[in-house]
């Protein structure tokens, strides 16, 4: 999912559900070439450059062309052709898009994006068929139903692994590390993926968040009581996982974050122009009363999850722990097309706090720690896994920013207590099972930290969050 805001076109573009971001009115498409005679008449010129090309096509290709299918598979080259998160959804697309946000659609249960011609998946959504058959971040997609996604867009792959409940696709995977390619059939599912999940671990509370749709706000501020009502007055600290957390609504990063903080800023967006750029800023509450927060991140976290990561970091009221983030440090706007679906166009950076755009650069883990041993020799490997290898990444511009961003003030934990910290599991240790908490160990150093941070008598920490 993206880090997904909706606008409307003054006078074009119908609106849409208050659930999305707030938009910005925006002119006519053609205010650009008023600006500039020359560059009106070169683009009239390449305008009738296309009309030929598909006239063209339709008079002389082998076959009949459906004069629908060609002028969406122009679009979709236009925006594909940008980046690896502007594209067109057709009305289809654009419905199923608006149930995802709401918390329900039909398929596997992943999050994707395009790479070298093939799908890559960025993160499986917890308890979903996908996630049940075993598919992994950083998988690569190359076959469905034994026809290569080379070809397709996006879209059409994405629509093709969607289908009706109970029925099955034949998935081909290309993995790091695995000799061969991987065969798995999934049966598709109505998907509903339960957005927070909580529990106590005993004196520690921890919440995980699998994506940022419209409901993840209210779940979280729900589980947050329900944690408070099993501890009593033993609650120590808060984790708060991101892990694996592909992102979402925009609004529901700022609210989340917004939800830790007392005041300050929580994120802001630059756009091309100067006028657009927004800023959100937090109010008073913080629903955990100060207590120590840890924040998991790793390189599926990506978008609305960096957000909440830079946010808690930028402010100092999280250490944030795990690895390097995704780097997705960009907004797409989805400008509905009436009768004809939408684009989802990027349009604006967002950056930290402290004024940091992790565009292609992630979120770097106050407190490195390693989710296994054989992460360590393949860190080269797991790079590859991110925003900034993505074919036409946007680059990061913090160089062109007329003022570096501070660095960040230091942790002030107690003495001793991150060097205590064991940045990869023992030699031995048990492999991970997600059904067992005691075999993840970035979770049990996390948990280990904020006991520390309690059991320390004068709790810097948490003197500095309240």
């Amino acid at each position: 999912m993206e880090g997904i805001r909706m606008r409307r076109r003054t006078a074009t573009f119908a609106a849409v559900g208050a659930a999305f971001v707030a938009g910005v009115a925006v002119g006519p498409m053609v205010s650009a070439w008023a600006q500039d005679g020359g560059g009106r008449a070169e683009t009239y010129r390449l305008l009738n450059l296309f009309g030929d090309v598909f006239e063209r096509v339709r008079a002389e290709y082998v076959e009949p062309v459906n004069d629908r299918d060609a002028i969406e598979n122009a679009i979709n080259g236009m925006l594909n052709g940008l980046d690896p998160h502007s594209s067109y959804m057709n009305a289809r697309m654009f419905r199923d898009m608006q149930v995802q946000t709401r918390g329900e659609f039909g398929g596997l249960g992943i999050e994707v994006t395009q790479e070298n011609g093939y799908v890559k998946v960025i993160s499986p959504i917890d308890d979903t068929p996908a996630a049940r058959a075993g598919v992994k971040p950083g998988d690569l997609i190359t076959h469905l139903n034994g026809n290569s996604v080379q070809g397709l867009t996006l879209q059409d792959a994405v629509e093709q692994m969607r289908g009706e409940r109970g029925t099955a696709i034949r998935i081909t995977i290309r993995r790091e590390g695995a000799e061969r390619p991987i065969e798995l059939s999934i049966t598709r599912d109505v998907i509903r993926p339960q957005v927070v999940r909580s529990r106590l671990e005993g004196d520690i509370g921890y919440i995980r968040l699998s994506s940022f749709n419209e409901q993840t706000e209210t779940a979280l501020r729900r589980a947050m009581q329900q944690l408070r009502q099993q501890a009593g007055n033993n609650l120590r600290g808060i984790v708060l996982d991101l892990r694996n957390n592909p992102g979402g609504l925009l609004d529901q990063a700022v609210q989340v974050s917004d939800d830790f903080l007392d005041q300050g800023e929580i994120v802001s967006t630059r756009a091309r122009r100067q006028e657009d750029a927004q800023r959100w800023n937090a109010r008073s509450g913080d629903i955990a009363q100060g207590l120590p927060v840890v924040v998991l991140i790793n390189a599926g976290s990506a978008s609305a999850s960096e957000i909440v990561a830079g946010a808690l970091q930028d402010h100092r009221r999280a250490i944030v722990m795990g690895v390097k983030s995704f780097g997705k440090g960009s907004v797409q706007t989805v400008m509905p097309i009436p009768g004809n679906g939408a684009m989802r166009l990027t349009t604006a950076r967002y950056y930290t706090p402290s004024g940091r755009s992790i565009q292609a650069t992630g979120i770097e883990p106050d407190i490195e720690v390693l989710a296994q041993r054989e992460d360590a020799a393949q860190t080269v490997a797991a790079r590859r896994d991110r925003e900034a290898d993505l074919r036409r990444a946007l680059r990061n511009d913090n160089g062109a920013q007329p003022q570096a961003a501070p660095p960040l003030p230091p942790l002030n934990l107690p003495a001793g207590l991150v060097e205590r910290v064991q940045r990869m599991p023992a030699e031995g240790a048990a492999a991970f099972d997600p059904t067992k908490p005691e075999t993840d160990h970035q979770l049990q150093q996390a948990l280990s930290l904020l006991r520390g941070i309690a059991a320390a008598p004068a709790n810097p920490q948490r003197r500095a969050a309240r």
